[in-house]
């Protein structure tokens, strides 16, 4: 009788504990994904062949100069 008892509360606070972390660890894969940074698209672009070498360096300088100033 006492070991049933036993058992039975085992149980219980394992199945407890098995919820918790299954509601737990939903939370944890849902994140937005993260969008790609105007560089990586660029270097993607380089490396499926959309644009050569010269094209990427002049776009990647232009990138990080920043916007043009308007005259």
């Amino acid at each position: 009788m006492s070991l049933s008892m036993i058992l039975f509360w085992a149980l219980i606070i394992t199945a407890g504990f098995l919820l918790f972390r299954a509601l737990n660890s939903a939370h944890e894969h849902t994140h937005t994904p993260v969008a790609p940074t105007p560089e990586q698209i660029l270097g993607d672009r380089l490396a499926r062949g959309d644009i050569n070498e010269e094209e990427y360096r002049r776009r990647l300088n232009a990138l990080r100069s920043g916007p043009a100033a308007k005259p």
